[in-house]
């Protein structure tokens, strides 16, 4: 625009001062207050340098005050406004800015395209993103190298990596900016090889990779797990003079510590000339992803004694590997330096904390964390359930859920899983078919992960049916975890054969079983007394499947052979075994002895038990109870002596029901419920109805010196029969009743079970720590095996 006088000279000196001190906002407004009474401000050129300043400074609503002043702005000043707004992430203003641009006289080029597609990327609006490229190619400028390589990234982040690989063979000017936005989409799509075939064409045609080119080059031999690429990479950036470029060694240190290759990592870390945070987390995360945790607590301090600072990926990195080690005290150390450093409400790093405490089962720290949280996500949330669920707290678990659902916070698959688990231990049937609803309503059904912890839910809920019909949904995967499930679901449940059929399927499909598939089928064998099957079993391991036995095989064969009795045969195979044997080979030797009354093998192998684990409590009681049964009595007080002296306690057994939407629990002689003289009146009549029937108690169960009434007393006081008379007077007749145990059942609960289950013609599923018993019409499917 002419004007009256010369006013270019105080255009310059006005660019000028804003170009000096851009940085400071009331130094910006006062040279912008000075424009206004001067005709310089008609001039867009100074115009644009204010709407960019403005921007910088995230003060884009005065930017835009300084825009509309212009009734046909230039295409300069324009994109300064749209890169402005792109810059402030207001990416819907954008392209409404860019459609204005299109429908009036203003003039769009490169530039302006290239903004509205990052608007496109960070709305994930692919539609709008085609009409920018379509605009482009109207305009003839889908040729330009800058545009290009927005448009590249652009079809790579939406997964159209062959249109992408069509616009890049079209340019016929191709920068190296183009070539590493390819070779970058090519990595990014996992097409490794297609993005050295690239980088070997670049190098063909002369023109020089840049930094980036290798740290995408780097990225896809991690992807490829290629090592000798990677090395090959590797001297290739020494050879381009690369050797001090902070940002590839940062991924050579990466690459080589995701390959399990720590030490090559600390060598190029040690060798860099110059490091920046970026590095220093680099290479502490290499440590903890390699166990070497220990490593990157020792170069975090060395970080800090430097006088080097830290942000939140520092804290995550250290965090994740506190919580692998189970290192509370070090966790705490992490969690003060985050105050300290101001980082207290970061989302990430406060899950993370979540996450730790939880791992190192510290849940009161966890929950303190949790509550304080002003804002939580998805994630947020998952690690408070999951910790909970891992820990035990499987009614909290399912609480906390329904909190999370009240606050409108949508479940993911992880999230899900921790609560099938929940319902599993607690065996919450009603529960766990509602999460079950939720994955079918949200797509992750048919997940492998979900779909196998599906089956052990309904088979900890007694439901073996419903947990077949989940199974053969998925039939057609090849995991074997899933298949395992199956079998460990069988076993629980006493249903050997079954459990062997599904090993059988496995081999004919050509599925390798694994260490795990022999654990649940030995243990099959074992709940319902298939020892011959179980033997051929355990010597098909090593002879058909070339997989050696572990101290787990050898404990499910030791618990098999004595289980049934054969309780010299089990205590030969521990004195041959091929190693020392550990606590879980004794125990079950310890367990058969106990059942079968052996009270010599038993003394024996109680005492190797307390020389390798002197603080099990369990390894006190069996010992106890195998005394007791014998009427040793003054045995029995001193190994109760030994255990009060000690500090240790015997774990309270306890029972628990669901009825209607709620899960009841129930201690031995437990007075707390609100219905407790109903639930006492009706045991009192059961076990008259059970007596008049031909019951007849076995006190040899209570391992107590007292007298034969007291002993009666204190049976029908147990747990398991407080759980079946509430169940039996809060659900309609007919009904099945659900009861799920902590401990092994004892064998008088056992007999009496059989009895009630006949008199009130009502089937009851017992889950116990061994099984599962299900008892109807006066018998029980587990013949005796638990």
């Amino acid at each position: 625009m002419p004007y009256a006088i010369d006013c270019r000279p105080f255009v310059y000196r006005f660019l000028s001062l804003l170009q000096e001190f851009s940085n400071s906002l009331i130094l910006v407004k006062s040279i912008h207050a000075q424009t206004i009474t001067n005709p310089v401000l008609e001039d867009q050129f100074l115009a644009t340098k204010l709407v960019r300043t403005y921007c910088d400074l995230g003060h884009v609503g005065d930017a835009r005050h300084v825009f509309v002043q212009f009734s046909h702005p230039r295409t300069i000043l324009c994109n300064a406004m749209v890169g402005g707004y792109v810059r402030n992430e207001r990416y819907h203003e954008t392209l409404e800015l860019f459609k204005l641009m299109g429908s009036g006289n203003m003039e769009i080029d490169s530039y302006t395209c290239n903004f509205a597609l990052r608007a496109c990327m960070g709305l994930f609006d692919y539609k709008m993103g085609r009409e920018v490229i379509r605009r482009a190619a109207e305009k003839g400028l889908e040729s330009d190298p800058f545009l290009g390589s927005s448009i590249i990234n652009f079809l790579v982040k939406f997964g159209s990596i062959d249109e992408a690989r069509r616009v890049f063979d079209a340019m016929p000017e191709r920068d190296v900016v183009c070539w590493n936005s390819m070779i970058g989409g090519c990595v990014q799509a996992c097409h490794s090889n297609e993005a050295f075939d690239l980088f070997f064409d670049m190098r063909r045609l002369g023109i020089r990779p840049s930094p980036v080119t290798m740290v995408s080059l780097i990225q896809a031999c991690v992807e490829a797990r290629y090592l000798k690429l990677g090395e090959c990479v590797h001297g290739c950036v020494l050879g381009l003079g690369m050797g001090g470029d902070v940002l590839v060694l940062t991924s050579l240190v990466d690459m080589y510590s995701k390959m399990g290759y720590v030490e090559i990592a600390r060598w190029v870390f040690d060798s860099m000339p110059t490091r920046n945070l970026v590095s220093w987390n680099a290479m502490m995360s290499g440590f903890v992803q390699n166990g070497l945790v220990r490593e990157a607590v020792d170069l975090f301090r060395r970080l800090v004694y430097s006088g080097g600072g830290f942000d939140s990926g520092t804290m995550v990195c250290l965090l994740q590997g506190c919580a692998q080690t189970a290192d509370l005290g070090g966790g705490k150390v992490l969690h003060g330096c985050m105050y300290r450093k101001g980082l207290s409400s970061d989302l990430i790093l406060s899950t993370a904390i979540v996450d730790l405490y939880s791992k190192c089962g510290a849940l009161k720290q966890a929950s303190n964390v949790f509550d304080r949280m002003k804002h939580r996500n998805v994630v947020t949330w998952t690690a408070m359930l999951v910790g909970l669920a891992q820990n035990g707290h499987a009614e909290d678990t399912l609480n906390l859920f329904s909190q999370m659902q009240e606050e409108g916070v949508a479940a993911n698959s992880v999230t899900l899983v921790s609560l099938i688990h929940s319902c599993a231990h607690l065996g919450s049937l009603k529960k766990g078919r509602s999460v079950h609803s939720h994955l079918i309503r949200n797509g992750f059904a048919f997940d492998v992960v979900n779909v196998t912890a599906l089956i052990d839910m309904y088979a900890k809920c007694g439901k073996i049916n419903s947990a077949e019909r989940v199974f053969g949904s998925g039939l057609l995967s090849r995991d074997v975890i899933l298949w395992n499930s199956m079998i460990t679901g069988y076993g629980m449940h006493g249903q050997g054969h079954q459990a062997v059929g599904v090993y059988q399927k496995m081999i004919e499909q050509g599925l390798k079983p694994n260490q795990t598939t022999f654990v649940a089928l030995l243990t099959a064998c074992s709940h319902s007394g298939l020892v011959e099957d179980g033997i051929i079993l355990f010597h098909k391991m090593e002879g058909a499947h070339n997989i050696r036995p572990t101290e787990k095989h050898y404990a499910c064969f030791v618990d098999l052979l004595s289980r049934a009795g054969r309780i010299e045969e089990a205590e030969a195979l521990v004195r041959k075994m091929p190693f020392q044997p550990g606590s879980a080979v004794l125990e079950a030797l310890l367990s058969g002895c106990r059942t079968h009354r052996n009270i010599d093998i038993g003394i024996q192998t109680a005492d190797r038990l307390l020389h390798l684990d002197s603080m099990n409590p369990g390894i006190y009681v069996v010992l106890s109870n195998i005394y007791a049964e014998a009427r040793r009595w003054d045995a029995v007080n001193y190994i109760r002596g030994l255990m009060r002296s000690r500090g240790l306690k015997k774990t309270p057994g306890y029972s628990s029901i669901e009825v209607g939407n709620q899960v009841y629990t129930f201690f031995a002689g437990d007075y707390s419920h609100p219905r407790w003289a109903y639930i006492y009146q009706f045991l009192e009549s059961l076990r008259l109805e059970v007596e008049a029937s031909g019951y007849v108690p076995d006190t040899s169960c209570v391992l107590r010196d007292i007298e034969e009434p007291m002993k009666v007393k204190l049976l029908w006081g147990h747990s398991e029969r407080l759980a079946i008379a509430f169940g039996l007077l809060s659900t309609p007749a007919g009904s099945l009743i659900r009861i799920t145990k902590n401990l092994r059942i004892c064998t008088d609960c056992h007999v009496v079970t059989k009895y009630i289950s006949k008199i009130v013609e009502r089937e009851i599923i017992v889950r116990d720590a061994n099984r599962f018993h299900h008892f109807f019409d006066g018998k029980c499917s587990c013949n005796g095996y638990w």
